[in-house]
């Protein structure tokens, strides 16, 4: 059963760590064993920097089995939550360059947190990106009763003078956040925004008609959309998801450039050797790829996405320009 997940948002006030300077002299003494070959030697630590329970933790708990499985190695999974996840980013930033601690990275921690937060580690510096592993969409619902059955109806009802419209914020920063100011921005919109504590209150807040709209990830909306309480009107893909191939993309209905999904990275401290890199990336893209691990993410409402280490920086780049943008353009601060 797909149930609800939501990611806490709070600021990390600790000093900067100075991490890059010794990274070199740090990976030179860094252990490759008989080269990438025979990696893993040992047990894998894999930080998942959100607590356990989330769609990120059940996504890292699924690749750690299938690791342990193809490599006769453990692969483990260390929850370190807290602080929009910069708690968990900021101790895989201090740990040895070996291959043996690895993130399981967020969008809302790499690509959007740096342009809210004051960070603990240089985001540009501190990560070696071993690539994506899995993304998440998510789908713009309104409450069975909305007049509106498309998302150009939507945008015209909105459009109407004294519509007072509305959207459900769940935390103020969130990925879910800035993906529905992302809308708002493309759209030409102004909705006054209702606070809630988390998506599931957010959630349900567009079920009793307290709201006019929300965006929210897929896992907790699909269920919902099914029952037909909630009627979906856009998903956030760049193409159709399979996880809800019946649902149009936002591209189709008249936003090409707009796509805001829940992405799920693997990295690994900077200065990790590249022949390690790409034996995990191999290994990852193989696990996350494997029919029987297809089936388990499907259940999360979550599809495999994988990409090649020299992938990484042009996409890690583009993404935090966009999130950058849409936080200045959009004036969001954190409290």
């Amino acid at each position: 059963m797909i149930t609800r997940r939501t990611l806490g948002a709070a600021a990390l006030g600790l000093p900067m760590l100075h991490l890059a300077a010794p990274r070199a002299a740090v990976a030179q003494g860094a252990s490759v064993g008989a080269g990438a070959g025979a990696y893993p030697e040992r047990p894998v630590t894999l930080v998942v920097p959100w607590a356990a329970g989330g769609s990120t933790d059940a996504v890292a708990r699924i690749l750690a089995a299938r690791l342990s499985q193809d490599t006769a190695r453990s692969f483990v999974v260390d929850n370190r939550a807290g602080a929009n996840g910069t708690i968990g980013f900021a101790s895989v930033a201090r740990a040895r360059p070996d291959g043996y601690t690895l993130l399981v990275g967020t969008i809302s921690t790499y690509a959007m947190a740096p342009h809210l937060y004051q960070l603990a580690y240089d985001n540009d510096a501190a990560f070696t990106g071993i690539g994506l592993i899995a993304a998440q969409p998510m789908i713009l619902v309104v409450p069975k009763n909305s007049p509106a059955r498309t998302l150009a109806e939507f945008i015209a009802l909105a459009k109407r003078p004294g519509s007072n419209m509305t959207y459900a914020n769940s935390g103020t920063g969130s990925s879910t956040h800035l993906a529905t100011e992302l809308f708002l921005q493309a759209a030409g919109l102004q909705l006054n925004d209702v606070g809630y504590r988390a998506g599931a209150q957010a959630v349900q807040g567009t079920l009793q008609g307290e709201v006019s709209m929300v965006i929210q990830a897929a896992s907790g909306l699909l269920p919902l959309i099914g029952s037909g309480e909630l009627r979906p009107l856009a998903i956030s893909s760049r193409e159709r998801s399979p996880v809800a191939p019946e649902i149009p993309t936002f591209r189709e209905q008249g936003f090409p450039d707009y796509e805001a999904v829940e992405h799920i990275a693997l990295l690994a401290p900077a200065g990790t050797p590249a022949p390690i890199v790409s034996r995990i990336n191999e290994l990852a893209r193989a696990a996350m790829t494997a029919p029987e691990t297809r089936e388990r993410l499907a259940a999360l409402a979550v599809a495999p996405e994988t990409q090649r280490p020299e992938e990484w920086a042009a996409y890690n780049a583009a993404e935090n320009r966009k999130w950058r943008e849409v936080i200045r353009s959009r004036d969001i601060k954190v409290q």
